[in-house]
């Protein structure tokens, strides 16, 4: 992951007639609220939408946009929320819009079946995505050149992202702060939504999963807890375990289905997350960080965070400071 260099960017949201409104105050409430406390260029937010006129969304009521399409084809992101519709032929002047958009270097970035548009704008092409998993299959049958992958919140494709079901909009949301702002900005803008910090695209999508028992639920939390306040110190699934009362089989069940995700991949995740604070603002040399976050040598920690991050723990150093 890069981070850019601090600029005001243009953000553009796209409203359709019959949308539920989930997703757009997603976008509205990361993107579109004044954030002066953090210090850093925010962002200018633009609803958008194909006519001036009123639009109706679920739960009885309606809204209007104050900017058309010429607006979100000069953006530098547009963000494409679930479509009324997954089945009907998206609008030929959306379409235009997107790729001209896109064209330009802008980000195109969708959440749940949003992706729909993007795939008919032809902006998904040879390229891995995701959609909620209802849609998956059929998003994967109309549109058989996308690399369609039902098993993640979120895709990352640099220019082109795609989200799964409207709460892993969040996370993708989320994830672009980070990529402009870096991991303190957004976790600071995290913890004003009360939403984890960061969740990994590749975690698992909650597909039909039954709802934990509130007291596995706060067993998983106290291991989860217990581990953070230990990431220096080895830990394993049976050590979470015993800090559960639970045996390891059925912690690995429970803290599957609450997290998405295996316990040894969670704390890996965590150490990384817990590394870029130290790589932001000490000099401490990359071995140390390592050791100090819980990872058994350099190269493990190298290996994890590049393939967590997409970057070196250098370059990510690199880039942070020259952001900064």
């Amino acid at each position: 992951m890069s981070i850019s260099p601090p600029t005001r960017r243009t953000v553009s949201v796209l409203a359709f007639d019959g949308m539920t409104p989930f997703e757009l105050s997603c976008v509205v409430e990361i993107f579109g609220i004044p954030r002066p406390e953090l210090d850093v260029p925010w962002y200018d937010l633009t609803v958008c939408a194909e006519t001036p006129a009123d639009l109706r969304i679920i739960g009885g009521f309606t809204m209007r946009a104050e900017h058309g399409l010429d607006v979100v084809a000069e953006a530098d992101t547009v963000i494409v929320p679930g479509v009324p519709d997954v089945r009907d032929a998206m609008s030929p002047d959306l379409l235009a819009a997107l790729r001209t958009a896109h064209s330009r270097g802008a980000r195109i970035v969708s959440i749940c079946s949003g992706a729909f548009a993007l795939a008919a704008a032809g902006l998904l092409d040879g390229r891995r995505a995701t959609t909620h998993w209802k849609y998956a299959e059929l998003l994967q049958r109309r549109f058989p050149r996308v690399l369609v992958d039902p098993d993640v919140l979120y895709v990352d494709g640099d220019d082109v992202l795609t989200s799964a079901g409207s709460a892993a909009g969040l996370d993708l949301l989320v994830h672009l702060v980070r990529k402009d702002h870096g991991p303190t900005v957004a976790n600071s803008v995290a913890r004003r939504l009360v939403i984890p910090p960061h969740r990994e695209g590749g975690q698992a999508q909650f597909i039909q999963a039954a709802v934990t028992p509130v007291e596995d639920d706060d067993a998983v939390a106290t291991a989860m807890a217990w581990a953070l306040d230990h990431l220096a110190e080895p830990i394993t699934v049976a050590e979470l375990a015993r800090v559960a009362h639970m045996s390891q089989r059925t912690f690995i069940r429970h803290f599957g289905r609450q997290t998405g995700t295996s316990p040894l991949r969670w704390v890996i995740s965590q150490r990384v997350a817990a590394s870029l604070p130290l790589l932001e603002s000490t000099a401490a040399p990359v071995e140390e960080i390592a050791v100090a976050v819980g990872f058994d040598s350099p190269v493990t920690f190298r290996h994890h965070f590049t393939r967590t991050m997409r970057t070196s723990p250098s370059a990510y150093r690199r880039a942070f400071r020259a952001s900064a």
